[in-house]
């Protein structure tokens, strides 16, 4: 796997540096006060940068009209299962993140992180996973605790890739579809809440639904802002769905964000029907451009499977 950053400008290499630090010192907090074998023997075993970063090809024009800014992208490897899980290990990681961003300006790149073991990584890429074989291919290894490669990848047929492809379509886009008509009909009724709910629902399904008809695989993770910025490495037409120019346009995103939990418990959580209607406006376009990139995707592998003797 490569390890130089020879292609990123001086200051982003050192923010990486940085980011780096942030996440040994976080995970080893995390684990510090361990007392159980499998803990105290915790470790990070690969921390590697992949999407725009990693290949090349990012934007970081954040004040131009569309506003947009790639992120950092961070596949973290851990020698233990149990260590992937979020709320246990890696919350405060990206609160810190976060904070160092948006309070502290310490950071000037957003950073998204996912963890696996190695298992699972090595299994993704046996399994020909478009995600994992990306990363392996592309990414830029930041740190490792030893030289032991990835497993080699194991490309599915275009036959098996086709067929994927289309299991997911079906199911996912229906299952966004059908939640996008229950924002409508509780729109409708006036349940602001049951319908911003029912918004984020649908959101969230098209984003799962592209990565997976593209990638083969999709964090397990409901938080809007990370699949957005998953899915948006993709294709760039997916982009568009959400002006953020304005202040005042994020703010609506991120209602929409936190919808998926305080919509339903939170007595203080509030949306407007004219907030709701411009959300509505965007996940509908979201939607067609999800469509677009998931028929586009099927027939690029369908043309494949087709030249199979």
């Amino acid at each position: 796997m490569k390890t130089d950053l020879d292609h990123l400008p001086a200051n982003k290499q050192r923010e990486l540096e940085r980011v780096k630090a942030i996440v040994f010192e976080e995970f080893e907090d995390a684990i510090a006060l361990g007392t159980m074998g499998w803990k105290k023997k915790g470790r990070i075993d690969k921390i590697i940068l992949y999407g725009s970063y990693g290949r090349g090809g990012w934007v970081d024009e954040p004040h131009t009209a569309k506003g947009y800014q790639s992120d950092f992208d961070l596949l973290i490897i851990v020698n233990d299962k149990r260590l992937t899980e979020k709320v246990d290990f890696w919350l405060k990681l990206d609160d810190r993140l976060i904070r160092e961003l948006a309070i502290d300006k310490t950071l000037k790149t957003p950073v998204n992180f996912i963890v696996h073991t190695l298992q699972e990584v090595n299994d993704g890429l046996a399994h020909g996973r478009y995600f994992f074989m990306d990363g392996a291919r592309d990414g830029i290894a930041l740190y490792e605790y030893n030289d032991k490669p990835l497993h080699t990848p194991k490309p599915k047929t275009p036959e098996q890739a086709l067929a994927m492809a289309r299991e997911y379509f079906d199911e996912w886009m229906p299952s966004a579809s059908d939640f996008f008509d229950g924002y409508t009909d509780a729109q409708a009724r006036g349940k602001l809440k049951k319908a911003v709910f029912d918004l984020h629902q649908s959101a969230e399904r098209m984003y799962h639904c592209v990565l997976l008809v593209c990638t083969f695989y999709t964090p397990h993770v409901h938080n809007l802002a990370f699949l957005r910025t998953q899915a948006e490495r993709i294709d760039m037409r997916l982009v568009d769905a959400w002006p953020r120019e304005r202040r005042e346009d994020r703010a609506r995103f991120e209602k929409l964000k936190e919808a998926y939990v305080k919509a339903r418990y939170s007595k203080h959580y509030r949306i407007t029907e004219d907030e709701l209607q411009w959300l509505g406006g965007c996940v509908e376009e979201l939607g067609r451009a999800v469509h677009a990139i998931c028929s586009d995707r099927i027939a690029e592998l369908d043309a494949k499977a087709s030249l199979r003797p």
